[in-house]
């Protein structure tokens, strides 16, 4: 144990400083998070847009991105930082496009999660159903998302801190779970904002590690421009890691892009941060940083594993390009530096954090207030203790299920994204931008996006090799948005009261 506090005492007490900061914010708001629903869920929409900005980059950019997305480049080369620009894009889009209009849309109808948002923007016999189904969706579709991000900061920590792979999931899930339940929204978008200033900066220390470590710019693209280690076919990569396309195809990417780019305009962890912002000022503010933050760093971290062929030998490029999700760790173990170390594994759990008690507060309320307050009414009191066990069962799910994932972080977090953007973009744009859809069109996109997911996945992606590059999203996602379009035509007598769109559209 001595030994053992010496190797590793400086990035310990880095992490116990930063995680003891984050469940001091939980604390500190514990009791005005319990003021009331809106309180806890919303943050009573008083939020500095700062802090939004920050948050919303934070839970963007989380450990599929550190981690995962990083790690992949290690495999695909720097052909794989194109998912920056397809990030970035979608980032641009959704606070030019859903911000505004989401912000002022759900503070007139009072809608506290995304479902309610569905059931109250609808308004039919319907809409409740509606509410229902999208909380199922996000029960489902979090639980890849959480397990993903879970299992990239526990190897992390295995790798750095040579604690068990259980441990490090025991921890980076339960800690947050602590502070989330405890300060609700508010402790959620605090913290955030402190994650995202760490995570800014540790993006930008990562890039400088390998370039550091060979000796300058120059050295390193000599080393990785023409190299003998092995692809997945253990055949010499040569040029393949700066060249673009060579080791991956185009739609490939395109896929993976797009269904973890378009999570910035359909997932409920991102749009809630809309629900908090406190003022006009705030949102424009921003619109305005959150794609600068967001875009900076991830320029900075989607190319980073092919550099770190520059730091590999041979031997250990081989066994790396089969674990992608360890590339990051191993740079840092490779680095040999513990304050190094003690600030990047700071930010990587920083990352993972944002992302997880994001979603833990929004699994909670999926599953209180829009499946077991619609099924049986309960009173406000009930609703947020309630909201805080569900959390912690969940927690203890995803906990299980994190000690044998079902695939890669990527892969996960893709799916993920998938399932949310072709389920819920198109009934949340038809919900703010057009007065002629409904809530059949809206049911029925949901029905759609979720089984097409599904079936191409399992049925046909991962069966026939043709198909692999061409993912999930993209069928589901034009088929939910034809399915949204064809039906809300084809059942335009169910459309709203004109007097209800006047009060959603002001």
């Amino acid at each position: 144990m001595t030994a053992y506090l010496q190797e590793h005492y400086l990035s310990i007490i880095l992490i116990l400083i930063y995680v003891g900061g984050c469940i001091y914010i939980g604390w500190h708001f514990k009791k005005k998070a319990a003021e009331g629903v809106e309180g806890y869920y919303v943050a009573k929409r008083s939020i500095p847009g700062w802090v939004i900005s920050l948050a919303f980059f934070s839970t963007s950019a989380s450990t599929n991105t550190y981690i995962g997305q990083a790690g992949k480049s290690f495999q695909y080369g720097l052909s794989w930082a194109w998912m920056a620009f397809i990030w970035t894009i979608f980032c641009v889009i959704s606070w030019q496009l859903l911000g505004p209009r989401m912000r002022q849309q759900t503070a007139r109808l009072k809608s506290y999660t995304i479902p309610d948002y569905f059931h109250l923007r609808y308004k039919s016999d319907m809409a409740k159903s509606i509410r229902v189904l999208s909380a199922v969706i996000i029960l489902f579709a979090t639980l890849w998302y959480m397990i993903g991000i879970a299992k990239g900061c526990a190897h992390v920590m295995t790798s750095v801190l040579d604690i068990p792979y259980w441990l490090g999931a025991l921890l980076i899930i339960f800690v947050t779970c602590i502070y989330t339940i405890w300060g609700g929204m508010y402790s959620v978008l605090w913290t955030d904002a402190v994650q995202g200033i760490i995570m800014f900066g540790v993006a930008i220390l990562m890039l400088a590690l390998p370039f550091v470590y060979v000796g300058g710019v120059e050295p390193m693209m000599d080393a990785i421009s023409i190299t003998s280690h092995p692809d997945k076919n253990g055949q010499p990569m040569g040029d393949g890691l700066v060249s673009f396309g060579m080791l991956v195809s185009f739609m490939y990417i395109l896929g993976i892009g797009l269904s973890i780019g378009m999570k910035q305009i359909s997932e409920p962890k991102n749009l809630i941060r809309f629900y908090s912002i406190d003022n006009a000022k705030s949102m424009k503010f921003a619109m305005i940083w959150t794609p600068i933050f967001l875009g900076v760093s991830l320029v900075c971290v989607m190319g980073l594993g092919a550099l770190v062929h520059g730091m590999a030998s041979e031997e250990e490029a081989a066994d790396l390009i089969n674990h992608t999700d360890e590339v990051i760790g191993f740079m840092l173990d490779k680095y040999d530096n513990k304050l190094v170390s003690g600030i990047c594994v700071s930010g990587l759990f920083a990352a993972g954090m944002s992302s997880l008690a994001s979603v833990i507060i929004i699994i909670g309320t999926a599953g209180v207030k829009d499946i077991w307050h619609v099924v049986k009414p309960i009173e406000d009191k009930s609703i947020i203790n309630g909201t805080k066990w569900f959390m912690f069962a969940y927690c203890i799910i995803v906990y299980i299920m994190t000690l044998y994932p079902m695939a890669g972080i990527v892969e996960l977090t893709a799916f993920a994204g998938s399932v949310f953007a072709a389920s819920f973009f198109p009934a949340i744009f038809g919900g703010l931008y057009l007065k002629w859809g409904t809530d059949a069109g809206a049911l029925a996109s949901m029905i759609a996006g979720m089984v097409t997911n599904i079936v191409w996945r399992f049925g046909f992606r991962l069966r026939i090799d043709s198909l692999y590059d061409i993912h999930e999203i993209i069928p589901a996602f034009v088929i939910s948005l034809i399915v949204y379009l064809v039906v809300s035509k084809l059942t335009r007598n169910r459309r709203p009261e004109d007097g209800h769109l006047v009060r959603v559209f002001g």
